[in-house]
């Protein structure tokens, strides 16, 4: 090898680490849109302080549990993990009356603050489905109260209340520019825009292209549900163009809300992730196409990308969910979300090269294992650079 060629190898190695330095700390700021929701319908769970370890092995910094245990948030005290709470459906009742919203606030809320970043409340979850629309008037009283109830304990800065909603609550959603909520739910929705434009929070969905293929699939391109490449879709009246279902989805609700006169609202995905195994008639429900659904997403989110409405916009989105759950109600589909297995093994392999192991069990990987690998931070921001790298040329080609 000449001096010259040596020099032109050199080159693009120096270039690229450069860039490694300049960019890693847009990544890690990039990344902090990436959350996982924490579920505990399992018999088999690893304890708060592993879960605490494998966050931090993940980079993950932004958690959301269904309740408020206080065995979790007592042991997230002082890990610098944000955690988003949840206040449970049949609670819901009880919050209509606003001193029973201080009682709640101020014995579920206030002993873990400041210790634990509780940043947000959701109150309740999917209040209203095709199947139940029973609880949907029981939601602006009690995001009220509970709001009220911050203020007056001096708690309201820092904690935003909002209630995530399933893609039930939309009459339309394709093109997304016709999204638009059902009759039914547009006076609770508009009530709920406005508080939530008052107290500058955001609209949380629960976005699942998986029921769309699954109920479709011989219409629904599977490359377009799975984030891969593919032709996609243009939306004829604003002429966007979409390469995947999720961010039609969003830009729908935010569609939605706007024709209610809500236009700044933010939309952020409380829920979306992919099963990796399923019944008979789950059609899609494989390793293979979770491990694809979650590691698209993941690059996509290292990338700090926005829906094509809200391009300038970081899209803030939390997986579902960080463990296979073996106690949840429903199909084999609703058992297996999880990234991992309750032991701490992957339940798929993502495909990253910091998520295997050079044991013999190479399809698993222990908590102590992916700790040790994750520390190992050269490769780590290599990862978050290809990531970065394979969307900006997936854009380009």
């Amino acid at each position: 090898m000449t001096s010259r060629t040596f020099k032109r190898f050199l080159n693009p190695i120096n270039a690229f680490l450069m860039l490694s330095l300049v960019f890693s700390g847009n990544l890690l700021q990039r990344a902090t849109s990436l959350g996982i929701n924490y579920g505990q319908v399992g018999n088999n769970l690893p304890s708060p302080d592993k879960v605490i370890n494998l966050l931090r092995s993940l980079r993950i910094t932004k958690t959301r549990i269904y309740d408020t245990n206080p065995q979790i948030l007592t042991s997230f005290a002082n890990s610098n993990i944000e955690i988003i709470v949840t206040i449970e459906n049949q609670v819901l009742t009880l919050l209509q009356d606003p001193q029973q919203a201080l009682q709640w606030v101020g014995s579920h809320i206030k002993p873990y603050i400041p210790a634990t970043r509780i940043t947000g409340i959701m109150v309740g979850n999917e209040l209203f489905t095709d199947e139940d629309s029973s609880l949907i008037g029981y939601m602006m009283p009690a995001v009220i109260n509970i709001h009220k109830a911050l203020v007056q304990l001096g708690l309201d800065r820092h904690i935003q209340v909002s209630s995530p909603s399933s893609q039930a609550v939309l009459a339309e959603s394709y093109p997304p520019s016709a999204g638009s909520f059902k009759p039914e739910v547009s006076s609770v929705m508009q009530q709920l825009l406005q508080f939530l434009e008052a107290t500058k929070s955001p609209f949380w969905i629960n976005a699942y292209p998986y029921f769309a293929y699954k109920d479709n699939p011989h219409k629904i391109p599977i490359d377009y549900v799975l984030f891969n490449r593919n032709i996609g879709m243009t939306d004829p009246n604003t002429r966007l163009h979409y390469d995947n279902m999720m961010y039609a989805q969003v830009d729908a609700v935010a569609f939605a809300a706007a024709k209610l006169g809500y236009r700044n609202i933010e939309v952020k995905v409380a829920e979306t992730g992919w099963p990796s195994k399923g019944d008979a008639g789950e059609i899609g429900a494989s390793p293979t196409n979770a491990a694809t659904y979650n590691r698209n997403l993941m690059m996509r989110q290292f990338a700090g990308e926005g829906t094509p409405a809200r391009r300038n916009s970081r899209l803030d989105v939390y997986i579902f969910a960080l463990f296979n759950e073996d106690m949840k109600p429903g199909p084999t589909s609703e058992k297996n979300y999880g990234i991992f297995r309750p032991d701490g093994s992957l339940a798929y392999n993502l495909g990253f090269s910091t998520m295997s192991t050079t044991t013999a069990n190479s399809e698993s990987v222990k908590y102590s294992s992916y700790a040790t690998k994750a520390k190992t931070t050269l490769e780590y921001w290599t990862i978050l650079m290809l990531a970065m790298i394979q969307v900006a040329m997936s854009r380009l080609f």
